[in-house]
Order: C-alpha cells, then structure tokens, then sequence
C-alpha cells in the first residue's frame, strides 16, 4: 500500500508541476514519506521474519484497501485531486489502526501507531493545503493555470467544432430546404452534413497536435469533444426538418440558428475573454453569409 500511494502521489506531482507547483510540492514530499514508510515496514519485518519475503497481493488480504485508479485521468481537476488525496490518507491511518488492535507483537503494534499517526499528520496536511490555498495567491494562480488547461484541451476544440457544425452545415442544409421544398429531404442532407462534418473535424482535431509541446491535453480526448460537438451544432438546425410541414419546419430551423449563434458568441465571451457585443457581431454575420448562400444556391 506504502509503495502504491509513493507512486500515486509521484505522478501526482508530475502531473502538477507545471500548472500548480505549491501542491506538486506538497505531494512530493508525501511521496518521500511514503517511501520511508514502507521501508520502515520491511525493516521490521526482515528483522523478525528474515530476508525471505513471500509475495502476498492485495487481493489476498480480507478488507484490504482498493485504491480507485484516478491518477489515471489525465484530466482530473485539481480539486479532486486534492479530496482523493486527503481520503487516501484517511483511509491509510483507519487500517493501521484497525491492524494495530490486532497485533500481539509490541514491535509491530508500536511500528503500526506510530504510521497511523502519521497518515493522521499526511491527512491534516492535504486539509491545510486546501483550505491554506484558498483565496491565496498561489491559489488563484493554479487555478488560472488550471482554468487554462480546460480551455486548451476542452473548450478550444468544443467551440472549434460548434462553429464548424452550426455554420458549416447551414449552406447544406438551407440549399436542400429551397430546393425541394421538402422536409425530409432536407433533414437528410442535413443529418448527412452533419455526421460527415463531425467524423472530418474530429479526426482532424486528434491528427493535428499530440499536445506534448502546446500542453493541449491528449489528442484523442480533443478528437472526440472537437467531433461530438461539431456533429451536434449541425444536427441542432437539422432536427426541426423532422416537422411534415414545411413552412414551420424552416421557421424552428431558423429560431435553431440563431439561438446556435447566441450561444457561440456567449462562449467565446465566456471563455476567450472576448468582448460580447463585437463577437456577436462577427458570429451572426458569418452565419447569415453562408445563410443567403445556402438560401441563393437552393432557390437557383
């Protein structure tokens, strides 16, 4: 357990260095301690037991700790690292305390309080991390940092892929409508534009950067946010087709638009920083461009 939560707490440590180096700190030093804990308990055992350690797996001890695989996620917020960490340790002294009641030995039971003690030490210091950084300035510089790495690995593709599916698609979808002046055939063409358009941009998005030197996160996680969401801002204005009626079908179509429009504008001011009244501008005008051109081509 000692030698699994020394290399949690390593990669931990890794993970943040960049982005939060106060806390990769602190989980530095908790692996180090882990470390010594473990070497300690072998210390002992070969001490009362000699060289010759059996191998005794995790799953062969009743009740036994099972660490979730979090560290794992690469995406994993820093918060939530912070909680894992602290439950890990609260979990670490209950079973040396518990295994200590058990114990006969002196050698082994004082060995056994004294980790416990210690887990209890490496608990109150992930709470006094947490609550320490709060509203502190190395605080809010990881979570500016943290804030970061959503944007270039979550929200960049995310709205690459929105405008991409909700403007794209509009000249398809609109031409087809004028054109045959049927439902269906629009909603076809539509739901075509719209998945092509989400597989294309999807690949595109993951084949473009591994993110190892831009720290734009995995590529296959940005392949996938970049696709779904392109393949969702195209299928929005293609669902109202789904109406027999052709007339209220454009006009819920058209509502679908411009509600698609607000929203990429919000985010953009959201998470770009950009000011909300040019960036409306720039995203309803881009829309309403391929608009008439879809509307021009389809009534040709």
């Amino acid at each position: 357990m000692e030698e699994e939560d020394s290399r949690i707490y390593g990669q931990f440590a890794r993970r943040l260095a960049a982005s939060h180096p106060a806390t990769a700190e602190t989980f530095r030093r908790m692996q180090q301690e882990e470390a010594a804990h473990q070497a300690r308990l072998v210390a002992l055992y070969k001490d009362r037991f000699g060289e010759d350690m059996p191998l005794i797996r995790k799953q062969d001890v009743r009740g036994f700790i099972a660490r979730r695989p979090i560290w794992l996620e690469a995406l994993l917020p820093i918060e939530h690292i912070r909680r894992e960490a602290q439950s890990m340790e609260i979990e670490s002294r209950r079973f040396y305390e518990k295994s200590a009641e058990r114990s006969k030995d002196p050698a082994v039971r004082g060995l056994l309080l004294a980790l416990a003690d210690e887990e209890s030490t490496h608990e109150r210091l992930a709470t006094k991390l947490e609550k320490n950084l709060a509203g502190s300035q190395v605080r809010r510089e990881e979570d500016a940092a943290q804030r970061r790495q959503f944007v270039l690995q979550i929200v960049q593709p995310g709205l690459a892929g929105l405008m991409d599916g909700s403007v794209s698609t509009l000249a398809p979808v609109f031409a087809a409508a004028f054109a045959t002046r049927d439902s269906r055939d629009a909603f076809l063409v539509g739901m075509a534009a719209s998945v092509g358009a989400g597989i294309s941009m999807g690949f595109a998005e993951a084949l473009s950067d591994d993110g190892a030197l831009s720290g734009r996160g995995r590529p296959y996680v940005r392949g996938t946010v970049c696709g779904l969401m392109t393949g969702l801002g195209g299928i929005g204005h293609t669902l109202p087709f789904l109406v027999p009626d052709f007339r209220l079908a454009m006009g819920i179509a058209m509502l679908v638009v411009v509600a698609e429009l607000l929203a990429i504008a919000w985010i953009r001011h959201r998470y770009m920083d950009t000011p909300l009244l040019p960036t409306m501008v720039q995203v309803v005008f881009g829309g309403v461009l391929v608009f008439i051109a879809g509307v021009l081509i389809g009534s040709a």
